[in-house]
C-alpha cells in the first residue's frame, strides 16, 4: 500500500511540474535562459511583458535571478515593470539589490525602482545587500534617496545586520564604514535594545568597534 502511495505521489507531482511549466508564460523560460533573441521576438508580437508564472514572477524578476543582464536589458527598455513583487514579495529591484545583481539594480534604479518598497522581512534593499556583504551594491544604493536608517520587521537597520549577520571580515567592514560615512544613526538599537556597538564588541569585531567609536556609539 505504501509503495502504491509513492507511485502515485510521485506521478502527481510529476503532473503538476508539467502544468506550472506548460502554464509558464514563454517570454519568462527565454528571459531564465537569457535568450535576448526569443525575448525580443515575443516583445514584438505584443505580449504580456508583466506576464506572471504559477509563483508571480514576471520575466524581469526571472531574469534578475538569474543574473541575465541583457534579457533583463530588453525587457527593461521594452517598460517592464521592475517593481512589480511575486508571491514572496520578491520584485526586479528588492531581488537585485538583496543579491548584489549590481547592472541589473542599476537599470532598475533608472527605470523608476521604488526607494521604499519593502521584501517580505519588512526591509528596504539596502538591509539584505549590507546583511550579505555586497560593498557595491550598498556603495550604489547610499548614492540614491534610499531610508539609511530604516528599520525591518526583525527590528534591524542596514548597519545593524551588517554587524549582527555580517562575518566581521573586509566586506562587511568596509559596509559598515560607507554606512556610518553616509550618514546611518550608530545609536539606534535592536528591539532588545542592543546596539551596534554592543553586538560588534560581543562578536570582537575590532575594525567595526573602532568605526563605531569613532562616529560616536554607545
Amino acid at each position: 500500500m505504501r509503495i502504491g502511495i509513492s507511485i502515485f505521489l510521485c506521478i502527481f507531482v510529476a503532473f503538476a511540474v508539467d502544468a506550472a511549466r506548460a502554464a509558464e508564460p514563454p517570454i519568462i523560460a527565454a528571459a531564465t535562459a537569457n535568450d535576448t533573441e526569443a525575448v525580443a521576438q515575443i516583445i514584438a508580437t505584443g505580449a504580456d511583458i508583466d506576464a506572471r508564472d504559477a509563483h508571480g514572477r514576471t520575466a524581469l524578476l526571472a531574469a534578475t535571478h538569474a543574473n541575465a543582464i541583457n534579457a533583463a536589458r530588453l525587457l527593461i527598455e521594452a517598460g517592464a515593470d521592475v517593481n512589480a513583487m511575486d508571491s514572496i514579495q520578491d520584485s526586479p529591484y528588492l531581488y537585485a539589490g538583496a543579491e548584489g545583481r549590481l547592472e541589473i539594480l542599476r537599470m532598475t534604479l533608472t527605470a523608476g525602482a521604488d526607494l521604499s518598497s519593502v521584501n517580505r522581512y519588512g526591509g528596504t534593499a539596502l538591509i539584505p545587500a549590507a546583511h550579505h556583504g555586497h560593498v557595491e551594491t550598498v556603495r550604489l544604493l547610499l548614492t540614491t534617496k534610499t531610508d539609511i536608517d530604516y528599520v525591518n520587521n526583525l527590528g534591524w537597520t542596514a548597519l545593524l545586520e551588517a554587524v549582527i549577520l555580517g562575518d566581521g571580515g573586509p566586506a562587511h567592514t568596509e559596509i559598515v564604514r560607507l554606512l556610518v560615512a553616509a550618514g546611518a544613526d550608530v545609536n539606534i538599537a535592536d528591539a532588545d535594545d542592543i546596539s551596534p556597538l554592543t553586538h560588534a564588541t560581543r562578536r570582537g569585531y575590532a575594525d567595526m568597534v573602532d568605526i563605531l567609536r569613532n562616529a560616536g556609539a554607545r
